[in-house]
């Protein structure tokens, strides 16, 4: 009898480990079992021209300067974030990727932050990152110096030009995904604002300059709030639907201030004002309701209100909110299949993984048609 047991036993032993090898396959094929990542030597050259190896993907980092936080959250890295700036702390209304990700205000600090600060060497070796990544704070000797004194590897974004957004802001989230182990949502994130600029140039092109309309966009954010002699050419909300901006003429590019009889001598047919402003252009109107009161656009009831874009660098899915916003103002009947709220809703889903415009009309007013003088 011992012998047939035994030699019952000899004969299942294969089986049952067999078995027991199925059940692990089973398991990993179920997802219970974390796949770990592959860590490699890479080389890199960033967007100060800088060659950097690191050891990828990486699992904790920092981002520090105007828009470098913003830019890792895009490719879902706000996980991975170990510390932030002060300055990301303080209540900042319309700074949308902090609406989106609450919880990193919890994160040690790393510094002052800022655009014109340097950079808190001490801090930052504190939270132990793996990368620093950088925009606009450092040039590209500033960045090895950094490198150096910290002995982390020190990554350099650009936005480009923010007036169009060109390849160094789809380069740097193209970087950042491959450093953080996210190339295909970098990939996506590149190919929807791509085909979100295609989409709001491709509605207006076929419409005859002659025939649109003269617009004006005042109170824009300039380090600082300002009145509606502030305006900025080459805005990005009219440029990606071709809009007639009368600011345009001058040449120039980005943010200035005019002269108020200026605006008057281009009397635009639409204006907007950004949100940020706006309670300075109600003040100014009280004390010259005359200068106001003689411009087409007021006269006809056409002024409308835009969520600022610009709080530490340009929040991009705001920036494309409002151009779909303003088209639907400006060429209604190349809009009139979009809704800007939705569309806005949608454009915060996709790149910060929530709808926001319920909180941005909270803080800031809004799409809407604004008053003057009431």
């Amino acid at each position: 009898m011992r012998k047939v047991m035994a030699l019952l036993l000899a004969l299942l032993m294969p089986m049952l480990l067999l078995a027991g090898c199925g059940g692990t396959a089973g398991t990993k094929e179920a997802g219970t079992v974390p796949t770990v990542a592959k860590v490699q030597k890479h080389k890199i050259t960033d967007l100060a021209g800088r060659e950097v190896e690191l050891a990828v993907p990486v699992k904790r980092v920092v981002a520090i300067g105007p828009g470098a936080l913003r830019l890792v959250t895009y490719d879902e890295g706000a996980s991975m974030v170990v510390g932030i700036e002060e300055i990301e702390k303080k209540p900042s209304p319309g700074r949308s990727y902090m609406l989106a990700y609450p919880d990193l205000k919890k994160l040690p600090s790393i510094g002052q932050g800022g655009p014109d600060t340097a950079p808190n060497e001490e801090s930052l070796v504190g939270v132990k990152p793996d990368v620093i990544f950088v925009s606009t704070l450092v040039d590209k000797e500033k960045a090895n110096q950094l490198q150096a004194k910290t002995g982390i590897p020190v990554v350099v974004l650009s936005y480009g030009n923010a007036a169009t957004f060109d390849e160094n802001l789809y380069n740097s989230i193209s970087m950042i995904g491959v450093i953080i182990g996210k190339e295909k949502r970098a990939q996506d994130v590149v190919a929807y604002l791509k085909q979100s600029e295609k989409d709001l140039g491709e509605r207006t092109k076929g419409v005859p300059e002659g025939n649109k309309a003269k617009v004006y966009v005042g109170a824009v954010g300039m380090k600082g709030v300002h009145g509606i002699e502030s305006t900025q050419a080459k805005y990005p909300p009219f440029m990606f639907i071709g809009a007639k901006n009368v600011v345009d003429e001058t040449g120039k590019s980005g943010s200035f201030m005019i002269d108020k009889e200026k605006l008057i001598s281009w009397d635009p047919d639409i204006l907007f004002l950004d949100a940020g402003g706006y309670a300075l252009v109600t003040e100014d109107y009280k004390k010259n309701p005359a200068l106001y009161q003689s411009l087409s656009a007021v006269k006809k009831g056409q002024v409308y209100n835009q969520i600022p874009y610009n709080n530490y660098s340009t929040n991009i899915e705001t920036a494309f909110a409002d151009s779909y916003y303003a088209g639907k103002i400006i060429f209604p009947q190349q809009f009139q299949d979009i809704d800007p709220i939705k569309k806005s809703d949608e454009i915060y889903q996709f790149l910060l993984g929530k709808p926001l415009y319920s909180e941005m009309e909270r803080d800031l007013g809004g799409f809407k048609k604004l008053e003057l003088g009431r």
